[in-house]
């Protein structure tokens, strides 16, 4: 009341009205909006931010959210959407920490195990052994446990549990492989706690119930394992249609069979009490040494006394051919007496000192009691029907650690229901650990007690044979065996079917992640969610372990499974504690990263300890999912541990490799390829990325560059559209490596910063690859002869080798196979041995595979071409490179008159370009007269001398008369205008030089214009940069007529040797 009267005058002395000359609508920051007061003033002071309030908003109106946890502005987005609507769903009471984690795991870690095996786990490996078994399972479950509470606590943790934890924190790969192993531990675990209800009903309840009957004795095992398939299946089916049907009704039963097991294990402690002062009197017969099965008679005993007369018993039927006395016995049963122990003696009876030892034995050997007086009889034939209790399966310590482990799984039961809990971060370790503190209490003390109460030769009877088929935990327990029968029946069909509910949504929540494609369709269901088809799945591979039949077969399986998935928790917490990812700040604090890796070191040695051949088929199985996924699963990027280990790795290998360059053995071309792209971005000339795959084979370090020409700023967005297409061509093209875009004012600044900073560290180019500009001589076209021309210096300086794919277009295509044809290789200098190992990494690739490399050099008229030629074989015989070589010889002659009148063209068009200010127009109209009126004297000429086909055997000189000639045949008043530009001389350097191409274009093409890719070391552009255009001619006629060329230019380093 108080607060609503002073409101008024709170809010008056707060906000002066409109009295602050401001009126609402004309604020230029509200938009004309009504808004309220608050939101008025906010906007007010806020006014610096107001134009970034639409992508970041104000943190007082989001904190609210993000406390609740209803609205994430960042994080996992494909969770979020998927748990937008569970968010709003869920308004009732959550659950706390021991109704949400505790009792679950409890009711999971409590189960078939304890009822059927534990004991028989203490008779044949004695307490010691017992329990070191007990405490390695327990131990490696409690440092997993500290794992999944380090991880479940590092942010929230949504309904998905284990699955959604592991795959968030070591990546799709590993998220998926592991994911599908604990769907099959749990499956495996459901067709298990089936087996394990069939074996208690048809054992212990209703031995009557068999459908298929044992013929005889030693076939009522495997009749038995029958029963269990048809029984098994029949349940499978009806707990699946429970499920289908409804699991609201699985959830509200669960409190049941929970309570079930509860009463269970106090029914043993009360027991056990009892035993200390009132041990129940449970006879069990002995044979000498030997235990004997309670079917087919009552008097432990051989003869008896009737009315003062002494007769045989029920037993001596058994053993003799006869009931007269003096019939024929067996031998075993002649020599040894008859006597009568007590099978549960009690606490205070010492019998725990005979259990302390194992007693493991081969499979159909007879369960003894250690110490009693035996007569040992000649190795008789056993003869089958005789009331022995024997041995059903071999026993040994590893397979007892196989069968028991899965009586510590259900640890994940708690992580499992993360949705539903009132505080996910609190509840999860605390429950999870108490439960496997409760857990591994009451399996160590069960382990003592039993050996403490029960005789030995009981504990080794594993289907109560010596109790007349009674359970022998059951024959412990307090009031009645009844209590622990029944309670251990219903808490194991419980279990079942929580696995039948569970394993069918984790796998629905791996097929809806979509990173194994094959899977997605068991990501549909009914429409209220429920996993229909994955439900139909998980009942299938559940029957597979129903048809097994044995529970100590299935068992071991689902061990495999589930150790497997812990040993992932425990790496998964190593590998982000190690890292130190900056996310990584989880709300429990109680672990380490030695603990996780004493963990995932434990689960590794458990596998291997409980079967090294289903540990590697797991492993075999997990390895094939994982190639999967990294092969065709979708491409998920959930900020994980393995992404961050790699990071860190290539990290930690940048550091390392040396900043110089490498050894010349280590050698190989680390590319800058130099892309252009047109005006909607896309590649020019997709065939060079076909050529870089070609020559790298995913080899070494590959860089695909590109320039923007303008602003970042302006640019961004086309920037952006580029790297895409450059990485989808390099996708289709199969090039591994990485793409950079600079956006630069100039064509040629942004060359020039890509050959100096791209690469990292020591992992930077030393190859440049680019393609020749075939419009050079267009002055419209943006990459010009200057760029290019500049680029050659750049890489030169750089001392990085340059390769220039010619007519790059005719390249061929990855899918393309040569089946015949040469790579020529013309060596004129040698600039580090590059021209040499290109050809070699080329024919790597399937494209180049089966062509043939020759070698061709240059021999001057002084040299001595035979000795070159033995030499050059010599030297590629250790270089290990197998190539044909021939020595060229050019002939020293007399410059021509075509080569006087190439270079002539050439420097005209180039003085009148720098001379004449014109129009584009009247620029490239003035240019084409001159290339016309040239090439007519030279028809003029070429057809009064009527010179050979090869220009470099016209032994026409060019003499003063001869120019003189030519200039007044080929004047023109229409161009009268330019007489200085006809009255030059061509300078004698650029002739040589023409003179040079010429020859050499003429070699080239009488060698190796049918090859299939032509290399050829490329000359430096002159020092004088007066000559560029003249460089760019030079190298056109060097290369004419020739399909494919790549022009070398090499490093200056050698890039190949002889040496191993």
């Amino acid at each position: 009341m108080l607060r609503s009267e002073a409101e008024p005058g709170w809010a008056s002395t707060r906000m002066p009205a409109l009295g602050d000359g401001n009126p609402r609508e004309s604020s230029p920051f509200i938009n004309n909006v009504e808004v309220d007061r608050e939101s008025f003033f906010e906007r007010k002071n806020m006014a610096l931010f107001e134009e970034e309030m639409d992508s970041n908003p104000m943190v007082s109106s989001l904190l609210n959210k993000l406390a609740n946890y209803t609205n994430l502005s960042q994080g996992a987005v494909e969770h979020e959407e998927g748990e937008e609507s569970r968010r709003h769903e869920v308004k009732g009471p959550r659950m706390g920490t021991f109704i949400g984690v505790y009792l679950p795991c409890l009711q999971n870690i409590l189960g078939v195990i304890l009822f059927l095996r534990l004991t028989w786990i203490v008779g044949a490996a004695g307490v010691l052994e017992s329990f070191l078994i007990v405490s390695m399972c327990c131990t490696c479950t409690m440092l997993t446990a500290i794992s999944m509470s380090a991880i479940a606590t590092n942010g929230v943790v949504p309904a998905g549990g284990s699955y959604y934890m592991i795959s968030r924190s070591l990546g799709p790969e590993f998220g998926g492989a592991v994911g599908l192993c604990f769907y099959l531990g749990t499956t495996f675990a459901g067709a298990m706690y089936i087996l394990g209800t069939i074996e208690i009903f048809l054992t212990y309840i209703s031995p009557s119930a068999s459908i298929i009957q044992a013929d005889s004795v030693d076939g009522e095992a495997a009749a038995m394992l029958h029963n269990m398939r048809v029984y098994g299946t029949c349940t499978l089916v009806f707990m699946a249609m429970v499920v289908f049907v409804g699991v609201k009704y699985v959830n509200k039963l669960a409190l049941v069979f929970l309570a079930c097991v509860v009463l269970s294990i106090l029914a043993i402690y009360a027991g056990v009490i009892k035993t200390a002062f009132d041990p129940p009197d449970i006879p069990v017969c002995l044979l000498g040494n030997r235990t004997l099965s309670r079917r087919g008679f009552d008097l432990c005993a051989k003869v008896h006394t009737i009315n003062n007369s002494t007769a045989t018993t029920a037993l001596w039927g058994l053993f003799c051919n006869s009931s007269m006395p003096n019939a024929t016995c067996d031998e075993y049963f002649a020599q040894n007496n008859v006597t009568e122990i007590q099978g549960i003696p009690g606490v205070a009876s010492g019998v725990l000192l005979d259990n302390l030892w194992s007693a493991y034995s081969d499979k159909g050997a007879f369960v003894e009691k250690k110490g009693a007086s035996s007569m040992a009889v000649p190795e008789e034939s056993r003869a089958s029907g005789l009331p022995y209790v024997l041995t059903d399966i071999m026993t040994y310590f590893t397979m007892l650690v196989g069968i028991y482990f899965p009586s510590v799984t259900g640890i994940m039961a708690g992580s499992n229901r993360s949705g539903d809990l009132k505080d996910a971060q609190k509840s999860i370790p605390t429950g999870t650990i108490l439960a496997i503190v409760t857990t591994s209490f009451i399996y160590l003390s069960c382990i003592v007690l039993f050996g403490a109460c029960v005789e030995g030769v009981i504990l080794r009877d594993k289907f109560g044979e010596a109790l007349q088929g009674n359970l022998v935990i059951g024959m412990l327990a307090w009031p009645s065996p009844w209590v622990i029968v029944i309670g251990s029946f219903f808490s194991t069909c419980g279990a079942g079917l929580q696995s039948l509910t569970g394993a069918p949504r984790l796998l629905q929540a791996i097929a809806r992640d979509g990173i194994i494609p094959f899977l997605q369709v068991f990501g549909h269901g009914k429409s209220n969610g429920e996993p229909t088809w994955a439900l139909l799945l998980t009942a299938l591979i559940c029957e597979t372990g129903i048809l097994i039949a044995s529970l100590d077969s299935v068992a071991p399986i689902l061990s495999m499974f589930f150790l497997m998935c812990y040993m992932f928790v425990n790496l998964a917490c190593a590998v982000q504690t190690l890292l130190r990812t900056p996310n990584w700040r989880p709300r429990f604090k109680y672990y380490h990263w030695t603990l996780s890796f004493l963990g995932m070191s434990l689960c590794l040695a458990l596998m291997f300890i409980c079967s090294w051949y289903y540990a590697l088929f797991a492993m075999l199985i997990a390895g094939c999912i994982y190639k999967y996924i990294e092969y065709r699963g979708a491409e998920k990027e959930w900020g994980d541990g393995i992404r961050g280990l790699s990071l860190n790795a290539a990290r930690y290998a940048l550091l390392r490799v040396e900043q110089g360059p490498p050894h010349t053995k280590n050698w190989r071309p680390q590319v800058l390829v130099m892309l252009n792209l047109d005006a909607e971005q896309q590649v020019k000339h997709p065939r060079l990325l076909s050529f870089t795959t070609q020559l790298k084979a995913g080899k070494g370090l590959t860089i695909v560059g590109s320039v923007l020409e303008g602003t970042y700023l302006d640019k961004r967005a086309e920037a952006q559209q580029a790297e895409e297409n450059i990485r989808s061509l390099m996708g289709t093209e199969k090039t591994k490596g990485f793409c950079q875009l600079v956006v630069s004012s100039n064509l040629r600044d942004g060359m020039s910063h890509l050959i100096q900073s791209a690469g990292l560290g020591g992992m930077k180019h030393n190859t440049v690859l680019m393609a020749w500009p075939a419009s050079w001589k267009q002055e419209d076209n943006p990459f010009s002869w200057k760029n290019f021309v500049d680029t050659v210096r750049d890489t030169t300086a750089a001392h990085q080798a340059l390769l220039v794919a010619k007519n790059v277009d005719l390249f061929p295509q990855n899918q393309e196979r040569f089946s015949d044809g040469n790579i020529d290789v013309w060596w004129i200098v040698h600039d580090g041995g590059l021209l040499m190992l290109l050809p070699f990494l080329l024919r790597q690739h399937k494209v180049w595979r089966k062509c043939r490399m020759r070698i061709f050099t240059v021999a001057q008229v002084d040299d001595n071409s035979i000795q070159m030629k033995k030499d050059l074989q010599m030297f590629l015989y250790h270089l290990r490179i197998s190539a044909e070589v021939e020595v060229v010889e050019m002939v020293e002659n007399d410059i021509s008159a075509f080569t006087y009148e190439k270079t002539l063209m050439m420097e005209q068009r180039s003085q009148m370009l720098k001379q004449m200010q014109l129009s584009k127009t009247e620029r490239q109209r003035e240019a084409q007269l001159i290339h016309d009126r040239n090439t007519a004297s030279h028809s003029a000429a070429a057809g009064k001398t009527q010179p050979p086909s090869t220009p470099d055997k016209v032994q026409m000189t060019w003499t003063k008369e001869k120019l003189i000639a030519e200039k007044s045949k080929n004047r023109d008043p229409g161009v009268s205008g330019f007489k200085d530009l006809f009255t030059l001389k061509p300078n004698q350097c650029n002739v040589r030089r023409m003179h040079t191409a010429v020859k050499l274009n003429d070699v080239l093409l009488n060698k190796s214009q049918d090859a299939q890719l032509v290399l050829l070391n490329m000359p430096g552009p002159p020092k004088n940069r007066q000559g560029d255009e003249n460089y760019m001619e030079f190298l056109e006629v060097l290369t004419e007529g020739l399909n494919r060329v790549l022009l070398v230019r090499g490093s200056g380093r050698e890039v190949i040797t002889i040496y191993s």
